[in-house]
């Protein structure tokens, strides 16, 4: 039996938070303290799911957020194991970066939600209050994200601009496992689901500045939760020195008034 293994068979401390968090919270605790040292193998998904008490899709689900972070690495056939003690600098959230999402992000939704405001059907716009109903009713997080995902679509989708639509269905598996990891490791979920309802708020009210301003204020909200997360190994932060904000009184400026 190896360390990773005796780590394995000892019980967690329980905690008031969601299983997935709990998993993560406690890979962290023991990767970073160096209980599970850089160079050595995770325990298998069947010895974290007993040790936890758990499935192994909640395993899994911590696992994404353990590799995002920059903390672990699977190999195919050999297993998962951990890279570095501490949060990289750059988040790892599949086919993009963190760091790509926060400068791209502002310059295509931030004005899909302004445009979404002139150009929603009354059928998106019922849409889009559902999807945020469900959100704020959901207890699965896996579920959360996906409807997260929809959301944003469909936002880009009311825009009537092809190209933002586009973007978002590029980049729809990252947005994912950004939220999946963030609602993880920050308790992201609640803030974002009262974002969601401003930005909706915004879009109904036809109004191109109060939509895109709610949704720079989501997007500002995002970039600082992923700043917050690097801050020690980055102190420069992620993205320009430009944030969602600034962004979206450029585009104000460009919009018809």
């Amino acid at each position: 039996m190896n360390l990773s293994d005796s780590w394995a068979t000892r019980r967690p401390v329980a905690a008031r938070v969601s299983a997935a968090e709990a998993v993560l919270a406690d890979l962290r605790a023991a990767i970073t303290s160096g209980e599970l040292a850089v160079g050595e193998r995770l325990p298998s998904e069947a010895s974290l799911a007993e040790r936890h008490g758990v499935s192994r899709s909640v395993i899994r689900e911590a696992l994404r957020s353990c590799h995002a972070l920059g903390l672990t690495e699977t190999k195919s056939g050999l297993g998962t194991f951990v890279v570095s003690d501490s949060i990289a600098r750059d988040l790892d959230f599949g086919s993009y970066a963190a760091n790509e999402l926060v400068e791209a992000r502002p310059h295509v939704e931030i004005p899909a939600a302004g445009w979404a405001a002139q150009r929603h059907t009354a059928e998106e716009l019922t849409a889009l209050r559902g999807l945020v109903q469900q959100m704020r009713d959901e207890d699965d997080p896996l579920v959360w994200v996906a409807l997260d995902a929809q959301f944003h679509g469909l936002i880009a989708k009311a825009s009537r601009n092809r190209v933002f639509e586009s973007v978002i269905v590029d980049i729809r598996e990252a947005l994912t496992r950004q939220s999946e990891t963030l609602n993880l490791v920050a308790g992201r979920q609640e803030k974002s689901n009262e974002e969601h309802e401003r930005i909706v708020e915004g879009i109904a009210s036809g109004s191109y500045d109060h939509a895109s301003r709610a949704m720079a204020e989501h997007l500002d909200a995002v970039r600082m939760t992923l700043e917050t997360l690097v801050q020690d190994s980055n102190p420069t932060g992620l993205g320009s020195p430009r944030d969602a904000s600034n962004e979206a009184k450029s585009t104000n400026r460009r919009s018809p008034t």
